[in-house]
């Protein structure tokens, strides 16, 4: 009969989830991905949603959402075992490192008020998340036992929110951000706490060659004149800056590769806006050019091939095979303004706060007396608008439209 079919249909259905559990259980646990056996609620959703989710293993605050659930309905082929590890690395590659860590931390922080409140977090409701933002800009505790907590800018807000919708996909789900209940919350944070966006200072012309004079002539000197001179004539960003080999497929985390001519060097970056190449010029003198630096640091830490700034030895006579991680680049940029003495009139954790590894990007832009085009196709700006905004030195005061209109 039909129910006899449909039965025996569920139990094999059952079986062959049973069966890739069981396989998979088998991997090491550091090469796992965890499929995560599905409920009968999730079997509903799955099956009307298509969608991989994302798995939480543990319930740990700072804990990636990198495990993938498989929906129910391709569950159990003999083969998914062997696709464990690639289907791991491309949900991975999905995004950066960091993003995913502030996807994780978002929903971490929205699961907790979610408990505190005595609310579930699935499947979304878009009044609860219009109270979660309203919560979020008025700052006050999750529980009325709790102390207040400090107001989150419009720019955190907004950013959470996208942390939200990343992860409610991830579970199949569909955060619609224009339903009236978070589209006009949103919009009335906006009009009420806004405030005009908080930029770093540019380093300019005369403050990088400030800054690399404090630096010694040692290994570990090279190597961070290297990272000063190339990230500012390059414009990048720091995590451009640390993932770039030496050749082209050196390592899997590269994000980009280096060739060098006789008039400079060209870089190939893998950046947020896509694959991207960007000329760095020699410079007037060797003291002051980029690519001499670059040569100067490969050649005396004698690197031809892998990543190409690495750490260095405590003595620091010898180069390591580690990357460097994009925080050297900040720290470096702050510890050089300090010692060079630029913007002495300010206390000192007023001046570290200036500036950031975003201070060379701008930079560049801002010391850079050519046509805005070019500017923008440097920094691999999606508009003009964004280059303006680097630009915000340069053309200060540029057009006086005070006597141009006769006063």
């Amino acid at each position: 009969s039909l129910t006899y079919l449909e039965s025996v249909s569920e139990m094999r259905h059952r079986q062959a989830i049973e069966n890739t559990w069981n396989a998979v259980s088998r991997i090491p646990a550091d090469r796992q991905i965890f499929w995560k056996m599905p409920t009968e609620d999730e079997r509903s959703t799955s099956s009307n949603s298509g969608a991989f989710s994302i798995a939480q293993n543990g319930d740990s605050d700072q804990e990636k959402s990198d495990s993938i659930a498989l929906p129910s309905h391709v569950a159990g082929s003999g083969s998914l075992d062997r696709l464990v590890d690639t289907a791991r690395d491309y949900a991975r590659a999905a995004a950066s490192d960091n993003t995913l860590t502030a996807y994780a931390k978002d929903w971490a922080h929205f699961t907790r008020w979610c408990r505190m409140k005595g609310i579930e977090p699935l499947p979304p409701s878009p009044e609860m998340i219009g109270l979660y933002l309203a919560d979020l800009a008025a700052g006050s505790g999750p529980s009325p036992s709790q102390s207040a907590s400090r107001p989150l800018s419009v720019s955190t807000i907004d950013r959470r929110l996208s942390g939200l919708a990343w992860n409610y996909a991830q579970r199949g789900f569909t955060l619609e951000r224009k339903n009236r209940h978070i589209a006009t919350v949103l919009a009335g944070i906006k009009r009420k706490h806004a405030r005009p966006p908080v930029q770093k200072e540019a380093i300019l012309a005369e403050d990088i060659l400030a800054m690399i004079a404090t630096l010694p002539y040692d290994l570990r000197g090279l190597r961070d004149r290297a990272i000063l001179l190339i990230g500012y004539a390059g414009g990048l960003r720091r995590s451009e800056i640390v993932s770039l080999d030496v050749h082209k497929d050196d390592t899997p985390d590269s994000g980009g590769w280096i060739e060098t001519f006789d008039k400079g060097a060209l870089l190939t970056l893998n950046a947020k806006t896509g694959w991207r190449e960007v000329e760095i010029g020699r410079g007037s003198t060797d003291q002051t050019c980029p690519v001499h630096a670059l040569e100067q640091w490969l050649h005396f830490a004698k690197i031809d091939f892998g990543p190409v700034f690495v750490g260095t030895s405590r003595d620091g006579k010898r180069a390591s095979e580690t990357r460097l991680n994009d925080k050297h680049v900040a720290r470096l940029i702050k510890r050089t303004v300090l010692d060079a003495g630029i913007r002495s009139e300010l206390p000192e954790k007023e001046r570290q706060a200036l500036f950031s590894g975003h201070s060379l990007r701008a930079g560049l832009a801002s010391s850079a007396e050519v046509d805005e085009r070019y500017v923008q196709k440097h920094l691999g700006h999606a508009s003009a608008e964004m280059t303006r905004r680097y630009q915000r030195h340069r053309d200060r005061f540029r057009v006086n439209l005070t006597k141009a209109a006769g006063l």
